[in-house]
């Protein structure tokens, strides 16, 4: 039996087991209460006055054991970060400037990177001729789409790769930014057509937007491809030429700015 105070006149009401709500006998008001089966203890009455039972709070159900000192549900994330690599390989069959081999160069960075630098089979995009799709053949607007694709969510860590292996030319610099007066480019497919890929849009799509601590390896194995990123820094390899007409690659020390 619980007792409750009028809510009217603060009279003392004995309140039957469970009941939500009595009538007063004195002001014959009706007073309103929680369920008593579920809420905690009211007011109790005792030598003439009222004291508070102290409130019990239900006690939170246990937390559930965190993973820390179990192994873990899947692999944790490469220290190393995402790899993502575009692979340009360019013959241009049957035509007077055909390559031979650049495919095969392709095929080869595609082998070296799956199997010895572990890159995921579905982060590298080929674009030769060989290909099936028509958006991995090796256009100036696929190739375009490739490197933004290559840098697109580039976070901190990442490992990306562009290698290039075809046709590489120069053309008249129109902004004037190169100290020979020429750019620096690169041969698509459909060069003749569409024109070349200039190393400033290289720049400007696959260099500046990277961000700190974010990788970028940029193999280029064409013509006038020394500068063809437009990085600030260049590295020149001194030669001694032999008098029987043998060179002679004397490894210099090389010092590399990581910004």
């Amino acid at each position: 039996m619980w007792l409750v105070n009028c809510s009217n006149c603060q009279t003392p009401l004995r309140l039957p087991p469970c009941a939500t709500s009595i009538r007063c006998s004195i002001c014959r008001a009706i007073t309103y209460v929680a369920d008593p089966c579920r809420a905690p203890p009211a007011r109790t009455y005792s030598c003439n006055k009222y004291s508070a039972a102290p409130y019990q709070p239900p006690r939170p159900p246990a937390a559930a054991p965190l993973p820390y000192n179990h192994a873990p549900l899947s692999p944790p994330p490469s220290p190393y970060g995402r790899k993502r690599a575009v692979i340009c390989g360019i013959s241009y069959r049957n035509a007077p400037y055909e390559l031979k081999g650049c495919i095969n160069d392709a095929k080869c960075m595609r082998y070296l990177l799956i199997n010895r630098f572990k890159f995921p089979e579905s982060s590298i995009l080929m674009l030769t001729e060989e290909e099936n799709d028509a958006y991995r053949i090796p256009t100036k607007q696929n190739i375009r789409m490739a490197l933004h694709w290559l840098v697109q969510g580039c976070q901190s860590g990442d490992s990306l790769v562009f290698h290039y292996s075809g046709h590489g030319s120069q053309q008249m610099d129109n902004d004037r930014d190169e100290i020979d007066g020429y750019d620096e480019t690169l041969c698509p497919l459909d060069f003749k057509t569409q024109g070349m890929i200039v190393d400033d849009e290289i720049n400007a799509t696959i260099v500046r937007p990277l961000p700190h601590g974010a990788k970028l390896h940029a193999i280029i194995d064409a013509c006038n491809s020394g500068t063809v990123l437009d990085l600030p820094f260049l590295c020149r390899m001194h030669r001694l030429v032999f008098d029987d007409g043998w060179e002679c690659n004397i490894k210099m020390p090389i010092t590399i700015l990581i910004f």
